[in-house]
């Protein structure tokens, strides 16, 4: 019971000081007892390395992106100069650009840089969220990922150097432009259109969704003239000698989109008016390279987010809920509140596992997703590179959707607070997380793609043996039923008839891929656990 007092003595300071000293890593087991299993031989150099920017990413960089997120500094346009001079330069706080150039100086992509450090080097920078780095941390990725591959020309080589190893300490931000306003994921229906004009390629036409338009080179699909082919290029924002004077490679930024969340990212609507462009890869393959590189790496990296999101509102909601009391009892000792952080953990830690073990069986691919899928390719192996393929799409669903899903319930165990957007970084990390929900495709769209995957190669690989050999080592009973589910499933024609056969087949479709990818993350949990 309590008395009346008009100077009531109550704050959070308690709770603050904790929150204001965690570090993200060295105070988390959990993670670190992953990045030993999973990292084997180079755990020791890996977890130094996260000791080390968690130092960072946990306190300077935190703040930073706090800071900088408030709805005052979103970024904006000055198009033109003092002198009428088209210049379409995106203002934005001078915090971020000094947080960007911190962040990129990590080189994730470098030589010196192993996969996994990279890879826990994102894990701990994505516990700050979006924050203007995140998105253009991974389109960078794809981008050299696609010029290790397709590089040829000394101005490809100049741009894959400039992302890679940086020049004179400055490291390039790569950007992706394929949406554009009549398709959305329909990439193969983009009209955006490449011209060779005397031996020099330039795109002519308008993108819609342009994330990352800060970005000194972006990654764009276009058609070449008179074809219906879709190609691959990369773009400069600016000539060499022209990024000084504010005068933009052949485009302008029409306009920033007011977006949901990820607001301290511009994404733009963009026009190209004769943008020179250096061709990647061979014209005609340009949207399966898209899929098969560009996207596969943004898609992995959703599954990285989404767990590091998770990794941060659970730590803070287990804290606020053995910090906060009502009716004399701390919060986290009310069953109900102590089911709800259950639930999150569980989550959380799924999630996480999963990822680390994804990542692992992709990095063992020889040749990657887009190697040898002959029919003389050995048959184990084809499986395999046909199972990872499927899990990144799988992945990306689940994990995105359990993120929002698990923000939402952490949001509640702060009561009224959880909703407050200066009390905590949770309801920014809910808006960024319902952006990667529709990021590198929606949820529909996946789910047909899969469908359609596992029907094309049902000849050499049944499905409920896909099933079988991707949950290997769990239960048998939940092998047996998820495999006779999917067997009816796939079995169904197609899921572009509507009427009520495949309507109740999607159904079953949707919540399927769901509660099997969620048994390959208990399964990943499952080898941590035993591994003690």
């Amino acid at each position: 019971m309590s008395f009346a007092d008009r100077n009531n003595p109550y704050n959070f300071n308690e709770f603050l000081a904790w929150r204001q000293g965690v570090d993200y890593y060295r105070d988390d087991s959990f993670i670190q007892k992953l990045v030993k299993h999973f990292t084997g031989k180079n755990w020791e150099q890996v977890d130094a390395e996260a000791h080390a920017v968690s130092q960072k990413a946990s306190f300077r960089w935190r703040d930073m992106a706090d800071r900088i997120a408030r709805p005052e500094l979103r970024p904006f346009m000055l198009h033109y100069d003092g002198h009428h001079n088209r210049i379409d330069r995106i203002v934005r706080p001078h915090e971020t650009e000094i947080m960007e150039k911190e962040i990129f100086s990590e080189a994730f992509f470098a030589d010196k840089t192993s996969p996994w450090v990279k890879l826990i080097k994102m894990y701990l920078i994505y516990q700050n969220g979006e924050a203007c780095v995140a998105c253009p941390i991974t389109c960078t990725e794809g981008l050299v990922m696609l010029l290790e591959k397709y590089a040829d020309t000394p101005e490809t080589k100049q741009i894959l150097r400039h992302c890679k190893e940086g020049i004179d300490g400055a490291y390039a931000i790569g950007a992706q432009y394929l949406s554009e306003i009549q398709g959305g994921s329909d990439v193969p229906s983009n009209v955006l259109e490449a011209v060779n004009e005397n031996g020099v390629w330039k795109l002519y036409g308008t993108k819609f969704f342009c994330s990352a338009t800060h970005a000194e080179y972006a990654v764009v699909t276009a058609k070449p003239a008179g074809s219906e082919k879709v190609g691959l290029f990369v773009v400069p924002s600016w000539l060499p000698g022209n990024k000084e004077k504010e005068i933009r490679n052949g485009c302008t930024i029409d306009r920033i989109k007011w977006k949901l969340g990820t607001s301290e990212l511009t994404t733009a609507e963009l026009t190209f008016n004769g943008a020179v462009a250096y061709p990647v890869g061979p014209l005609d393959k340009g949207v399966a390279n898209v899929v098969g590189i560009v996207l596969t790496y943004s898609r992995l990296t959703v599954g990285i987010s989404a767990a590091a999101y998770m990794a941060r509102v659970m730590r803070e909601a287990e804290k606020y809920a053995s910090f906060r009391k009502a009716f004399e009892l701390p919060i986290g000792q009310f069953p109900l509140v102590a089911v709800q952080l259950n639930r999150i953990k569980q989550a959380a830690h799924r999630t996480t596992a999963g990822a680390f073990k994804l990542y692992r069986n992709f990095l063992s691919l020889e040749g990657g997703l887009k190697g040898s899928q002959a029919a003389d390719e050995p048959l184990p192996s084809r499986r395999n590179r046909f199972n990872i393929r499927e899990l990144i799409m799988l992945q990306k669903i689940a994990a995105s959707w359990d993120c929002t899903d698990v923000i939402r319930e952490a949001m509640s165990i702060f009561g009224g607070h959880g909703v407050m957007e200066d009390f905590s970084s949770l309801p920014r990390l809910y808006r960024d997380s319902a952006i990667n929900e529709l990021w590198e495709g929606p949820r529909n769209v996946l789910l047909m793609q899969i469908h359609r995957d596992l029907q094309q190669a049902a000849a050499w690989y049944k499905p409920e043996e896909f099933v079988a050999n991707v949950l290997q080592g769990l239960d048998q009973v939940l092998i047996d039923e998820l495999a006779a589910e999917i067997k009816i499933i796939v079995a169904h024609p197609h899921l572009l008839q509507l009427d009520d056969a495949t309507i109740d087949i999607c159904r079953r479709w949707d919540a399927f891929c769901h509660s099997f990818f969620h048994a390959y993350q208990n399964l990943a949990l499952k080898e941590v656990e035993a591994a003690g």
